[in-house]
């Protein structure tokens, strides 16, 4: 396994503990180490800080699903199991369309609840940090796209038809 798959676990770890701050109050009001990262990202984010419905919604899936995912795409990549780029590419479109349904509604919004205008909120924070997010599953795609053409063309290569 390498770092690019342990982030997705890595994730999980850290977004779980959002949405039980979510049910239970809000980030804003609450105390500790997760909730004070939390809050420095909500100064770049606002939707972090309170309960926003669709934020919450797709954490929900994130831990649950995406969590869930991770571990057995660990499991899978340990094991060298063959539906292993399955797991890979189901968990990378998860990650990407999550990405996608937490920003792009803000921005035909025109972007009300992100600090668009300090550099350090807007460039490191959203831009940076959250291209992470993008360039990591567009890795891991390209890697199952290659591995799968590999495992294509060493079955036609043999006289067997992959299908």
């Amino acid at each position: 396994m390498n770092c690019c798959e342990s982030l997705f676990s890595f994730s999980s770890l850290q977004e779980g503990p959002f949405v039980y701050l979510s049910f239970v109050g809000n980030v804003a009001d609450s105390e500790g180490l997760i909730a004070s990262l939390w809050k420095e990202y909500g100064k770049a984010d606002a939707r972090w800080l309170y309960f926003d419905p669709t934020i919450v919604s797709l954490e929900i899936l994130t831990v649950v699903l995406d969590g869930s995912l991770a571990l057995v795409l660990i499991y899978a990549i340990v094991k060298e199991k063959y539906y292993r780029h399955f797991i890979q590419i189901t968990l990378c479109v998860c990650e990407l369309y999550g990405g996608w349904m937490t920003f792009f509604p803000d921005w035909l919004m025109g972007s009300p609840n992100l600090n668009t205008d300090s550099w350090l909120y807007f460039g490191v924070y959203l831009v940076f940090f959250n291209s992470v997010w993008v360039l990591i599953p567009g890795l891991l795609l390209w890697q199952s796209w290659v591995e799968l053409k590999k495992m294509f063309y060493k079955g036609t290569s043999s006289g067997k038809k992959f299908q």
